[in-house]
C-alpha cells in the first residue's frame, strides 16, 4: 500500500486514489496546503494497485522529442486569450470537432483549481490560460478512462506529473487519447494562493471603499505584451460595476513568491516527470528566447514552443492549420530550463512556512523575496515610458 514517509515522494497526481478498488485512500491536506494520500487499513485489501500506478515509484525513462516547433495560432482573437501562441485551443477545437472530449483545469466557485471536461466549443474558454497552482484531479482519470473505453477521442491536458499519473492509472495505451502536458516550473500551494487572494481583495476593498466579488483571474494578462505580462483580477462591485486590478508580474506578490520557489510542492524540487518522462504526446509552453532565434515571428501576442513526443502527437499537430517553424530541442531548453531540470529548494522556503499564518502574507513574501533596487527602478521607468507611448500613439 502507499505509505508516504517523505512529502517529496508524492507529486499529488491522485492516481492511487482513483485506482484503489475499495476506495480505501483519501486525500488529507497538510499544514502547507498540499494534499497527500492516506490509506484506511481496515478496508485496504493490499492489492498493490496504488503502488503500481504511482509515477514516483514507477518512473518512466527519459526521452527527447521527435521534433520541435515554434508555433502560432493564426486566429488572433484566440491567441490574445491564450497565454502564448494559442496551440492548446487549436488542438481542443480539432478534438471537439470530431465529437471528442477535452479535459483541462478551471476555477471552482472558491477560486481553487480543479479538473473538468467539456464537449462543446463554447465551454472551452475556462480551460485557457496559465494557472500557477496545483489542480485537484478529482475523478478526472476515471471519467477519461470511461470516455476512452466508449471510443470517444479524448484530449487530456495537465502538468507533467498529472499526465504521468494518468498514463500509469490507465495501464495501457489508447489510440484515441491525446495527452498534452505543459512546461512546468512547479506547483504552488492552493492554501497559500487563497491566503494571497483574500488579503489582496481585502486591501483593494479598503483602498476603494467598496465590497467586491472576484469575477475573473488572469496570471498571464497580455494587455501590455506577451513578454511583459501582468497579473489581473476582474472585480464586480455590489452595484454591478466591473473593475480591473492589474500589476506587472514582477511586482505581484504571489507571482514573486512563485518565481522564487518558496511555496512549491516538495516533489517539485525533484520532479519525477521532467525530461520527457511524463509520457505525453505533445508538450506545450512559451517559446521564451524566440526574439533572438526568429525575430520575424516575435510579437507582443505570444509564440508557443511545441515538442512533438510521439507519432500520435505528430499526426494531430500536422492536422492543424498553424504557422509553425522547425526549431531544435536545445533552442527551447535554452530559456525553458524547467523541461530538463527541477528548481532548487531555496532556504527561504522553510522560513516562509514557519511564519506562514503568523504574519500577513504579503509582507512575509515581500521580506523573503525582495526585488533588487536596480530592477525596481528599471521596471518603473519602463512602465512610465509605456504609458507615455500609449497616450501619444493610441
Amino acid at each position: 500500500m502507499i505509505d508516504i514517509k517523505e512529502n517529496s515522494q508524492c507529486c499529488g497526481c491522485e492516481a492511487c486514489v482513483q485506482r484503489c478498488p475499495k476506495r480505501s485512500i483519501s486525500l488529507i491536506e497538510d499544514v502547507e496546503g498540499f494534499l497527500y494520500p492516506h490509506v484506511d487499513k481496515s478496508t485496504c485489501i493490499d492489492c498493490g494497485l496504488c503502488e503500481k500506478v504511482c509515477p514516483i515509484i514507477n518512473q518512466s525513462v527519459e526521452r527527447q522529442p521527435q521534433s520541435v516547433f515554434a508555433a502560432i495560432n493564426p486566429d488572433l482573437d484566440t491567441r490574445l486569450l491564450s497565454s502564448s501562441g494559442g496551440i492548446f485551443s487549436a488542438l481542443a477545437y480539432a478534438v471537439l470537432d470530431q465529437g471528442g472530449v477535452v479535459f483541462g483545469v478551471c476555477w471552482d466557485k472558491d477560486w481553487r483549481l480543479v479538473f473538468d471536461y467539456c464537449e462543446h466549443v463554447e465551454d472551452l474558454a475556462r480551460f485557457r490560460g496559465s494557472k500557477y497552482l496545483q489542480a485537484n484531479v478529482g475523478d478526472a482519470y476515471i471519467k477519461a478512462e470511461q470516455f476512452l473505453k466508449s471510443g470517444r477521442q479524448v484530449l487530456f491536458t495537465g502538468t507533467p506529473c498529472q499526465i504521468a499519473g494518468l498514463k500509469k492509472y490507465l495501464r495501457r495505451d489508447y489510440d484515441n487519447l491525446l495527452s498534452v502536458d505543459v512546461i512546468c516550473h512547479g506547483a504552488p500551494s492552493s492554501k497559500v494562493w487563497k491566503s494571497y487572494l483574500d488579503e489582496q481583495k481585502s486591501i483593494i476593498e479598503h483602498d476603494r471603499g467598496v465590497k467586491y466579488e472576484i469575477e475573473a483571474v488572469s496570471f498571464r494578462d497580455k494587455s501590455d505584451s506577451w513578454k511583459n505580462y501582468n497579473f489581473a483580477l476582474d472585480l464586480r462591485s455590489v452595484d454591478g460595476r466591473v473593475e480591473r486590478f492589474v500589476q506587472p508580474f514582477v511586482q505581484n506578490i504571489f507571482m514573486r513568491g512563485f518565481l522564487n520557489d518558496i511555496y512549491l510542492r516538495p516533489s517539485c524540487y525533484s520532479c519525477p516527470a521532467r525530461l520527457g518522462k511524463s509520457g505525453s504526446d505533445i508538450t506545450l509552453g512559451d517559446f521564451w528566447g524566440i526574439k533572438a532565434l526568429r525575430p520575424e515571428i516575435n510579437d507582443a501576442q505570444g509564440v508557443s514552443a511545441v515538442c512533438i513526443n510521439t507519432t500520435q502527437g505528430a499526426s494531430w499537430f500536422n492536422f492543424l492549420s498553424l504557422e509553425h517553424y522547425p526549431m531544435s530541442y536545445a533552442d527551447v531548453c535554452r530559456c525553458n530550463f524547467a523541461l530538463v531540470r527541477s528548481v532548487v529548494c531555496p532556504p527561504q522556503r522553510a522560513k516562509f512556512f514557519a511564519l506562514y499564518g503568523k504574519e500577513p502574507f504579503m509582507s512575509l513574501v515581500d521580506d523573503l523575496c525582495r526585488i533588487p533596487f536596480s530592477l525596481r527602478v528599471i521596471k518603473k521607468i519602463k512602465n512610465i515610458l509605456r504609458r507615455i507611448y500609449k497616450l501619444i500613439f493610441r
